[in-house]
């Protein structure tokens, strides 16, 4: 049995009665159908309405043929009058969404010609992707001239052209399709073939924010949101800065330069450390002047850091053995000889002190959970020190 689909003939419906006409179970429920809906089906990258149906939940809508088939987690009884009641927060949601990237998407296509070629809604932005290059210097230009049309609050049509009427329709499309065709048009923006729930008036979009373009196959996928949830990302980006300004303690629109600067002086920073670290290296390898073999302990060293004293210390012994931590958080451990297999002692090392590790001949590099003492003994063992 056909179904009539109430969500065309009034996007905005969120309640209606309609007559049970079949209930099956299924693994995940039952399924239900009905002679009329207002629960939209997933479809043309829109997913689908969620509410309640009688006194169950509808879990999700999916079409099959002439008929709208609700997935729901209590049974009906077929032939009884049933209240549906939509989600209207989620499907007003997604209709801001969907509209809004049919606004991006017709100026995209006036402006370059290129065709969206992919749509998905995720759970904060939504991904478009075009068949063709989009500079990321014009994402302002796109992103105002879909808003000041959001802004005139323009009437949206939907509507089914005759077949006589279809091939005069100036449509977005990649190629051409079989009547019936349904049109959604936003005037001066925007006609396209679309079997998705739209807003009635632009306005309702509220705002489109688009966040980045990246080159994706051939052409760019955007990410972008529209309505509430580009106000909520944008106040979320906005607490966020809050907290930057107040950290580099800067005005809230010039926190971009205050973070350059402490980047700029931090990197200074990391230069003036480095040239220090090196003079210390070099002090502590005056120490191990002459000795065969180095076994070096030092107080919190990055695993970079161990190695470059490491190989200070082994350009003046055989062997360079450094190690930087404590006894209660572990050791990272180094080896560096020209003149003995590093690795060998190494995987010696950790097998024998647990830890891991790795490396060539020249150099090891690893750690190792045992104390001070017992890293000792081992080196004593080995005969090196």
């Amino acid at each position: 049995m056909k179904t009539e689909k109430l969500y065309y003939k009034d996007s905005h419906l969120q309640a209606f009665e309609a007559v049970v006409t079949g209930c099956a179970e299924v693994k995940k429920g039952w399924e239900i159908t009905l002679d009329a809906t207002a629960f939209y089906p997933e479809g043309g990258g829109q997913p689908s309405d969620m509410g309640i149906l009688g006194d169950g939940n509808v879990l999700s809508v999916r079409e099959d043929g002439e008929q709208v088939i609700h997935l729901c987690d209590k049974p009906l009884t077929v032939g009884d009058t049933v209240t549906g009641r939509i989600d209207w927060a989620r499907r007003f949601d997604l209709m801001q969404q969907h509209s809004g990237e049919h606004m991006v998407s017709g100026v995209v296509h006036k402006l370059y010609g290129w065709h969206n070629v992919g749509f998905h809604m995720g759970a904060e932005l939504i991904t478009v992707d075009f068949d063709g290059p989009i500079p990321a210097e014009d994402l302002q230009k796109i992103e105002d001239t879909v808003n000041a049309a959001i802004w005139e609050n323009l009437p949206v049509k939907c509507y089914y052209p005759t077949e006589a009427e279809l091939p005069s329709v100036p449509y977005r499309r990649k190629k051409d399709l079989s009547w019936p065709v349904r049109i959604v048009e936003f005037p001066g923006i925007d006609i396209c073939a679309c079997c998705g729930t739209q807003v009635k008036h632009t306005g309702e979009i509220g705002l489109v924010k688009l966040f980045s373009c990246a080159k994706f196959h051939e052409g760019v996928r955007i990410e972008m949101a529209c309505g509430q949830r580009a106000l909520a990302l944008l106040s979320a980006v906005y607490q966020q800065n809050r907290q930057v300004s107040q950290a580099f303690s800067a005005k809230i629109l010039e926190t971009g330069a205050a973070a350059a600067r402490t980047n700029e002086a931090l990197a200074a920073e990391k230069f003036r450390a480095a040239g220090l670290e090196k003079q210390l290296y070099s002090t502590i390898a005056k120490n191990y002047a002459g000795k065969a073999v180095a076994v070096h302990f030092e107080d919190a060293l990055s695993p970079a850091a161990n190695r470059a004293l490491c190989d200070t210390l082994a350009g003046c012994c055989k062997i360079a053995v450094t190690l930087s931590g404590s006894d209660e958080s572990g050791y990272s451990l180094c080896i560096v000889s020209q003149a003995a297999d590093a690795k060998a002692l190494g995987a010696a090392a950790v097998t024998a002190l647990g830890g891991r590790g790795g490396g060539r001949r020249e150099a090891f590099q690893g750690n190792t959970p045992a104390t001070r003492q017992e890293i000792c003994d081992f080196f004593q063992s080995q005969k090196i020190i």
